[in-house]
């Protein structure tokens, strides 16, 4: 994980916004990404707020982690910090980036408040003195365009709209309009005209996008997609402008201190922590891996679908993703679930997120309408069930504190962090034992989260290390113990 570092960043930025969702920033954002690198420059990309598909078609697109951004999770310093480190990071090209491009969420003020920035868009572009791109969706409107970005750019000053993309245009008529209305009415340049494809759009599902494991597997022409998609913005965008107006970005200061230090240890041997990571498995935040490597630990990859053991490792991290999918291979491959539920019984430490915890409860039931339920052994160290498909749908941000000491933390931990599922936990056993009070949020069952099993955690709590610091520092400390006690 070698970085460099430097105290004032001017690195070219811009940020892809718009005035709602559905108006096709994340479309936009990944040609202009792709355009981009096409041309030969070394792109990290970002995205605001702590959605994990959005930025797996990212990573996809430029071969480097894109990272996740937010305000209200990591406070100034923590989003700097990320940026820079995610900017410095050497990644697949052995060099930083010379250009990062941001994809904002929903509208560009949209945010945790009614009456503050706090959470949005907005902040991320103030924070990081960021040039935005408004994308419109252009559809029946043309003088129209030129009052919405009126108003954007007046709403506050200190947010810099530097640019439009006017997105599902009709017509050249329709463009000329468009066009001529925005910048005669408020100076701003529209920078790329792109017409209506329906060709363009992307598979959806509950949660946003088609996870990229399952887009390749499920949908014939998966790549051309992306391909059609670059090659649409490509031609419709003027890079030239973009690139000079990412070069307007002021610079920024960097923390004193950065997260993503490397911690002096003085072991010999570095724990392991084992990291399901699959088709079923794959929505972690790269953060949260240098994080873990910070603190000394080893990351070793292994796949509860594919596998049929464990690696030798000293703690595991199962993390999210869409285990509803792949229920029937996850039920069958019997030997893994056996050897997680002797590391369990070990005490080995094990941290379940969301759909990891779901893959660790007894049974997973999927309801469709207008069919049978379809259920599906699953692992069953936690005595409760697993339905998807109730309906429920839960995307919050989350506080909570640590009640008694766990894995990923100790009683008395407080933390800042996100939920988003739409799987409920029913036929919770009355012996459940809970470590997590939320305070705001939805948690498991009546404000309570945290089930645990010896050493085992499963949380339905999405945590960021840039915003929980303990996450990281406590779990490779237990990984660490763990292993000391195999050795005696």
């Amino acid at each position: 994980m070698t970085k460099i570092t430097s105290d004032n960043r001017q690195i070219p930025r811009v940020l892809i916004s718009a005035d709602r969702s559905s108006s096709g920033k994340t479309t936009i954002s990944m040609g202009i990404m792709a355009a981009l690198k096409a041309q030969g420059y070394v792109v990290q990309p970002f995205k605001v707020a702590l959605d994990y598909i959005d930025p797996e078609y990212h990573t996809e697109i430029v071969g480097r982690r894109s990272r996740n951004l937010d305000g209200y999770l990591m406070g100034e310093d923590g989003v700097l910090d990320v940026f820079t480190h995610g900017c410095d990071s050497l990644e697949n090209e052995g060099v930083p980036a010379d250009i990062a491009v941001i994809e904002g969420v929903r509208g560009l003020y949209e945010g945790l408040d009614a009456d503050t920035d706090m959470g949005s868009t907005a902040q991320i572009s103030k924070m990081l003195k960021c040039p935005v791109i408004m994308v419109i969706n252009a559809r029946s409107m043309t003088r129209s365009c030129a009052a919405l970005i009126k108003g954007f750019a007046s709403f506050d000053p200190d947010v810099n709209i530097a640019g439009v993309i006017l997105n599902n245009v009709g017509s050249q008529r329709h463009a000329d309009k468009a066009v001529a209305a925005i910048e005669s009415t408020t100076g701003i340049p529209v920078i790329g005209v792109v017409y209506r494809n329906p060709d363009l759009d992307f598979w959806m599902r509950e949660l946003g996008l088609i996870p990229i494991p399952e887009g390749r597997k499920t949908y014939d022409r998966f790549a051309d997609r992306i391909k059609l998609i670059e090659t649409t913005v490509k031609n419709s965008v003027d890079f030239d402008k973009l690139v000079q107006i990412a070069k307007t970005a002021g610079p920024i200061e960097t923390p004193a201190k950065s997260r993503f230090e490397e911690a002096e240890v003085s072991d010999e041997i570095p724990p392991k922590i084992g990291v399901a990571f699959d088709d079923a498995f794959n929505f972690y935040y790269p953060d949260n891996m240098d994080l873990l490597q910070a603190e000394g630990a080893e990351i070793e990859l292994f796949s509860p679908i594919y596998d049929s053991k464990l690696p030798d490792v000293d703690a595991l991290y199962i993390g999210g993703g869409t285990p509803e999918i792949y229920a029937s291979e996850l039920s069958l491959n019997k030997s893994m679930k056996e050897a997680i539920q002797k590391a369990s019984a070990a005490g080995m430490p094990i941290f379940a997120e969301s759909a990891g915890m779901n893959y660790l409860t007894k049974e997973m039931t999927i309801k469709k309408t207008g069919s049978p339920d379809v259920s599906f052994k699953m692992v069953g160290i936690f005595d409760c069930s697993t339905v998807y498909g109730s309906g429920k749908r839960v995307v919050t941000y989350t506080n909570g504190v640590f009640e008694k000491d766990t894995p990923i933390g100790k009683a008395g931990n407080k933390f800042i962090a996100h939920e988003f599922h739409h799987s409920i936990l029913e036929d919770i056993s009355d012996d459940i034992e809970f470590t997590i009070d939320i305070t705001r949020g939805i948690g498991i069952i009546d404000k309570k989260d945290g089930m645990i099993v010896k050493n085992t955690i499963g949380t339905y709590v999405h945590y960021h290390g840039a915003s929980y610091a303990d996450f990281a520092k406590d779990f490779v400390k237990s990984a660490r113990k763990y292993q000391k006690m195999l050795k005696e």
